[in-house]
């Protein structure tokens, strides 16, 4: 296929190239034939003025005959100064005066191409019209020489068209030759593209070392595009083995609350009187409890890769903060809180971010959690700090993948859901931002940036 569309496209541009210098030819070959053609006709009259000129030497001798010599001439006749004949060579005898458009006013001389004269209908020929001053007046010698041809000579003609021949023939193999040296890279380019497969990762397209033109630029161009198809193919293959382990992880979190329910119930019925029903609705409650939020957060991890539209807004961090850390708990909780420090967001989902924050660290800190807005250059920075165990750093990024949770976690609180981390990230990136663990004294350190609103 890409053969055969540079050979057409070859073809084409050849074949215009062609065309356009066989017109180009034309014009120049008018032009040359027409400035060829004058220069016969010049010479022909100067001819002609020299076989005439006997003619007029008669006349003022006063020795005119009155049949002339043609001289090797089509004719001569003379005019008196009444206008009326007075010699001419045999053909022309007994013809009026051959034409009166020669000599034109004020000139002596003339020249003209002239057809239909009398006497000589359906043939041209090159007029000469001299001028003898006699005492009794003006007296005219016409001269009638062949006429020149339109294309001078057949010489001349096929010359220029040997010639034009020659530039079309010369101007399509030139043309031919220089784009298919010019396509040569691009059918390359073609065969390659061709060569790449599903599984061709990898693959890439030679560049031209010897251009610096629009092909190269085309190579390096598909280079980029089939990097970026490479990086999204992993990505989307990162993606599709993140869900797949989604899927895997969130099976088994849900099927836990349900075995667990499963297994209460049917303890009941096999002793219905004897089962203690408040008791089991109980477990039963906190079953679904553990369920229903898991449910919430797999819904709210859902919108937010989605993009979900959310309302953003003014949000003041340090006013989000006292309304959040009002809540009963066993932690004491301190606030260092900068005022004015503002982002734009979504309100609901930046308390998420901060409740699931404080949710961990009370789940973890022994005695106090500390939170902090403050600003740092063009950022708003939200802390939240536990005085609790810590996280080691090698285990930073595992606390915010989904369904995560350390031993420390499981043994603190087995009816987490482990997704209240990988929500608050997400929530951050959405606004723009970054949730990460970063280095402290003691316990955890989440620390929350975000671009500040410009005032």
């Amino acid at each position: 296929m890409s053969r055969r569309v540079g050979r057409s496209l070859r073809v084409r541009l050849a074949l215009f190239a062609s065309i356009a210098m066989l017109l180009l030819s034309i014009v120049v070959n008018a032009i040359v034939l027409y400035s060829i053609h004058n220069q016969a006709i010049s010479i022909r009259a100067h001819e002609s003025f020299g076989k005439a000129v006997p003619v007029l030497l008669t006349i003022k001798r006063d020795r005119l005959p009155k049949v002339l010599d043609a001289r090797g001439l089509d004719g001569v006749q003379v005019v008196d100064a009444a206008g009326r004949v007075a010699a001419s060579t045999p053909n022309l005898a007994g013809l009026p005066r051959l034409t009166s458009a020669i000599p034109l006013p004020g000139q002596a001389n003339g020249v003209a191409e002239l057809c239909d004269l009398p006497g000589l209908p359906g043939r041209c020929h090159v007029v000469t019209v001299m001028t003898a001053y006699q005492p009794d007046g003006t007296w005219l010698v016409y001269a009638l020489a062949p006429d020149v041809p339109w294309y001078v000579s057949p010489e001349v003609l096929m010359f220029q068209i040997g010639v034009t021949a020659a530039l079309i023939a010369l101007t399509w193999l030139g043309v031919s030759h220089v784009v298919a040296e010019t396509l040569a890279p691009v059918n390359s380019i073609t065969r390659h593209l061709a060569e790449i497969t599903a599984d061709g990762g990898g693959m890439r397209l030679p560049v031209p070392e010897n251009l610096d033109d629009e092909i190269r630029t085309l190579a390096e161009t598909a280079n980029q595009t089939l990097e970026r198809l490479e990086a999204a193919r992993a990505k989307q293959e990162a993606a599709m083995e993140q869900q797949r382990r989604f899927a895997g992880d969130a099976s088994h979190d849900l099927r836990s609350p349900i075995t667990a329910m499963r297994t209460q119930v049917e303890e009941a019925m096999l002793h219905p009187d004897q089962a203690d029903w408040p008791a089991t609705a109980t477990a039963l409650m906190a079953s679904l409890d553990r369920l229903q939020a898991i449910v919430t957060d797999l819904l709210t991890l859902t919108k937010l890769d989605t993009g979900a539209p959310s309302h953003r807004e003014p949000v003041n961090l340090g006013e989000l903060v006292a309304a959040e850390t009002h809540r009963p708990g066993t932690k004491h909780i301190i606030t260092r809180v900068h005022t004015g420090v503002v982002v734009m967001g979504d309100r609901l989902r930046l308390a998420r971010l901060l409740t699931n924050l404080l949710d961990n660290a009370e789940r973890h800190a022994e005695s106090q959690i500390t939170v902090t807005v403050r600003r740092q250059d063009d950022r708003a920075v939200l802390e939240v700090l536990d005085d609790g165990a810590g996280i080691a750093p090698d285990q930073r990024e595992t606390v915010f993948q989904r369904f995560a949770r350390l031993d420390a976690s499981r043994n603190i609180d087995a009816g987490g859901t482990g997704l209240g981390l990988t929500i608050a990230r997400e929530i951050a990136e959405n606004h723009g931002g970054t949730l990460t663990i970063e280095d402290s004294d003691v316990g955890a350190r989440f620390v929350l940036r975000m671009p500040l609103l410009e005032s």
